[in-house]
């Protein structure tokens, strides 16, 4: 009897893939073995990581994405269909933060965080979406974020509002794009032990912090990057349209 056929290698988009949870998320899918693609406002920044993920290039790409620009999302699919003939995965992971007190916050600014954070995740998983529609076959993974459940006590009004903005969304194309075997999930990660966190709270309030959290430490961010890749993966079929909370019990439903 002959030996089967190996199966084609899956390919998976991270953005904002180059440092920090994207970077552990990157990594979580190459060692769950996708093909892995880290974008990044400047695609150099992810230099390092493709090498470390795989030297040859083969298996650990970098490109640019900037995620407030719908064409370059459709500028990294093009590509990758050229060189692979398809894309399996998409991450929205690239965001940005903004922590100040709501009566402050310019009504531009509130626009702008807005707009990148959940126009980013809408416009990538818009264009992915039809990719993976066409083929029959696809998943999508959204960082949300405690701060889109519970008001965003920690972080500024515009950030929590996009946040949860993102939930929605997941949930749209969840149920849209359910009968094409794509699915839609998101992951609302509450304080993670990065250097992020640890810089936000200063260590005679570290105590306090933890104080607040019911199982009394700070998230891995390791398992939330686990867990993208268990999203990603061809078994994860029935999860569709879910928000997986990874918060430490400050936040139940």
């Amino acid at each position: 009897m002959a030996a089967p056929l190996p199966e084609k290698i899956q390919t998976a988009v991270v953005t904002g893939g180059a440092r920090g949870l994207g970077a552990d998320i990157a990594r979580a899918l190459h060692r769950a073995g996708f093909r892995v693609v880290i974008t990044a406002v400047n695609a150099d920044a992810g230099t390092a990581l493709a090498s470390e993920l795989d030297l040859a290039g083969e298996t650990a790409v970098t490109a640019t994405l900037d995620i407030t620009r719908p064409e370059d999302f459709q500028t990294v699919l093009d590509k990758c269909i050229e060189r692979w003939g398809s894309v399996e995965v998409l991450v929205n992971n690239a965001a940005r933060t903004a922590v100040q007190p709501v009566l402050d916050i310019d009504p531009q600014d509130f626009n702008t965080i807005l707009a990148t954070n959940a126009g980013g995740t809408f416009a990538g998983s818009q264009i992915f979406g039809r990719h993976f529609k066409e083929r029959g076959y696809g998943r999508i993974v959204n960082l949300a974020s405690l701060a889109g459940q519970n008001g965003g006590t920690a972080t500024g009004a515009h950030y929590a509002a996009s946040k949860g903005a993102i939930l929605t969304l997941t949930k749209v194309f969840a149920r849209d794009l359910a009968p094409f075997d794509v699915t839609c999930n998101a992951i609302a990660p509450g304080p993670m032990d990065t250097p992020i966190v640890r810089s936000v709270i200063a260590p005679e309030k570290m105590q306090a912090a933890l104080a607040g959290i019911p199982v009394g430490q700070l998230g891995d961010p390791i398992f939330v990057a686990e867990l993208v890749a268990l999203l990603a993966g061809p078994k994860a079929g029935f999860v569709n349209g879910a928000c997986w909370d990874v918060n430490g019990g400050i936040f139940m439903r």
